[in-house]
């Protein structure tokens, strides 16, 4: 079942109550977890932590709290991460191979985080046939072929901007409808296909506004 009336700020939200919820576990001494604390621990205020697991059931008790354990698998239960899940990852310069490195490592040490980095592509014709951890990089014109024998599900577009709207293109007539994107630049895409723009040089500039003033 997916819940399509609920909105993405609350999607957004519930990674980091998992987050949360798999450093207890780890720790293995924390049985329950009340509202308050979970919501400190996210960065947001309790209630809105209350509001946004309400939205898909009862999963604590006043004056009790959450038990760590249920509310963890009632979450990777929501984030259909229950099952492992193929991404590519498209563009593997600098950035796309710090992405995929950084990926592997928390798969391979985050037990929630079932998304497995499956496969990589890129255009340029060097880099194609040479690998990443393991992973060999393949062409886009591959792309049909290994999203469907690897039933790849997300993909991660890390090319230049002027590339992103064709190799999102290829993936998304291959039958990928979720793509993270790292090109800055906006997708035209279908509208059962779900965009997550991660454009670093507007989040800096947004920084930048905070930034103190020299005095002279």
């Amino acid at each position: 079942m997916r819940w399509n009336k609920i909105s993405d700020a609350v999607i957004r939200r519930l990674p980091l109550y998992l987050r949360v919820l798999d450093e207890l576990a780890n720790e293995g001494d924390t049985a329950l977890i009340s509202s308050q604390e979970l919501g400190i621990k996210a960065g947001v205020g309790p209630a809105l932590v209350r509001k946004d697991l309400a939205w898909f059931g009862e999963f604590g008790k006043q004056g009790v709290g959450y038990d760590v354990g249920f509310l963890r698998n009632e979450l990777r239960k929501i984030l259909n991460l229950e099952q492992e899940m193929a991404v590519a990852l498209a563009g593997v310069g600098s950035l796309g191979r710090a992405l995929a490195r950084y990926h592997l490592k928390r798969y391979a040490d985050t037990d929630s985080f079932n998304l497995r980095l499956a496969a990589l592509f890129d255009s340029d014709p060097a880099k194609v046939g040479s690998e990443v951890e393991g992973i060999p990089i393949r062409s886009l014109e591959e792309i049909p072929e290994v999203v469907a024998r690897e039933q790849i599900k997300i993909v991660i577009l890390a090319v230049p901007a002027d590339a992103a709207q064709d190799v999102a293109n290829r993936f998304v007539r291959a039958g990928v409808n979720c793509i993270l994107n790292y090109a800055p630049v906006k997708l035209q895409v279908p509208e059962t296909v779900q965009v997550a723009p991660v454009d670093l040089s507007l989040e800096l500039q947004r920084l930048a506004y905070y930034v103190p003033k020299q005095t002279r």
